[in-house]
């Protein structure tokens, strides 16, 4: 899952700065995340997915389908 993050991320030519800025937190905070040292809270995997255009369950590699987040 933490290697989905960083390639969404790196998709859109983002850095974990803009992403923190996006969720409210640090570089560091959302670093942590991505390397997996933090577990992802519900709230902001439910706003990364709506901010990425993908399902939670895409985030979560429950599947490999893109599918955009339910609204």
């Amino acid at each position: 899952m933490y290697r989905r993050l960083r390639d969404l991320r790196e998709d859109k030519d983002l850095t974990q700065a803009k992403i923190g800025e996006y969720l409210n937190m640090s570089q560091t905070g959302y670093s942590q995340y991505e390397l997996g040292i933090n577990d992802i809270p519900t709230y902001v995997l439910k706003k990364l997915a709506v901010f990425y255009g993908v399902s939670t369950d895409y985030i979560l590699e429950l599947t490999d389908e893109m599918k955009p987040y339910p609204k």
